[in-house]
């Protein structure tokens, strides 16, 4: 079980300009030990932190400041810190990462870690705070192409092959998914046996170009064969767009997600993608459904 952390939760909100909802309006079944903001209260913050232990925080953008309201993660090991994605356009995602690198130096007693900012894929909703982190000290941020991905991470073959990064004493291993866009990637995370899927796999609507539908199908393969040899507690996205109800997802573009499905899925949601892009998926704009995602082709893209 991971460790549950709802003090460090709580001051880190406070910390970005948050006040803690009421304990008796929170409390939702999943990881998190708190409910997401959802756009559904008259004030909300511009961003949530919730700790999955004290090296590992999950951030996500306010529905109120972006449609997207995109999920962002922070991981730490001993040499160096790792953020995926910062944000979409109406986000503030520096302050938050800076007080939670504050908040984290000051209980390891350090005075500095590097910081490195990557991105699941480089859509505009995952990459608009790149330039806030662009002058920040000790700080590398990774290009948004395949080959500038390829390069930071060492990945020989891409597509094809993995990497390992070593934040010290926490080693992830960074997967290429080019499908949804051309440098997706995934990155695991043996420590809490996470997997984070970007927007190739999460609680909503899986876009994919149809030009690119061969590079997803692949994609997913090597993924769930990494599956089938590894321990994954939780794959986590990058977006809930799915309501409680199986199957049911919310407008395009909705201001508020009502009663929403939590963050999280089962491991076994990679084997159900795998087999549902194994049907005819040519055509754009006609979707298919599953409980927990909607796998919905698009027109062709460049990239």
């Amino acid at each position: 079980m991971f460790a549950r952390i709802a003090g460090t939760v709580l001051a880190t909100m406070a910390l970005c300009g948050a006040s803690a909802v009421p304990a008796a309006t929170t409390k939702t079944p999943g990881l998190f030990p708190e409910r997401w903001i959802d756009g559904t209260l008259a004030q909300e913050p511009e961003s949530q932190v919730q700790a999955l232990d004290g090296d590992t925080f999950v951030i996500r953008q306010s529905i109120k400041t972006n449609f997207e309201a995109p999920f962002l993660y922070l991981l730490f090991g001993r040499d160096r810190a790792l953020l995926v994605d910062t944000g979409a356009q109406g986000g503030r995602i520096r302050p938050v990462i800076d007080r939670l690198v504050a908040q984290w130096l000051a209980a390891k007693g350090r005075a500095r870690i590097p910081l490195v900012v990557a991105h699941s894929h480089s859509h505009g909703d995952h990459v608009a705070g790149d330039a806030a982190f662009q002058d920040r000290p000790d700080t590398t941020v990774i290009g948004l192409g395949s080959q500038d991905v390829a390069r930071f991470f060492g990945i020989a073959k891409w597509p094809e092959d993995p990497a390992r990064f070593d934040l010290g004493g926490r080693v992830l291993t960074v997967m290429p998914a080019p499908g949804h866009q051309a440098a997706a990637i995934m990155i695991y995370d043996p420590q809490l046996k996470i997997l984070l899927s970007g927007d190739t796999l999460y609680p909503g609507r899986l876009y994919i170009p149809v030009n690119f539908l061969a590079d997803n199908r692949a994609s997913v393969d090597r993924v769930a064969a990494f599956a089938a040899r590894h321990p994954i507690r939780a794959v986590l996205g990058a977006h809930i767009e799915m309501t409680r109800t199986p199957g049911q997802d919310y407008p395009h573009e909705a201001q508020a997600h009502p009663d929403e499905r939590p963050l999280e899925l089962p491991k076994r949601s990679i084997v159900e993608l795998q087999k549902g892009l194994k049907a005819p998926l040519d055509v754009p704009e006609r979707p298919q459904a599953h409980d927990d995602f909607i796998i919905y082709p698009v027109a062709p893209r460049p990239d």
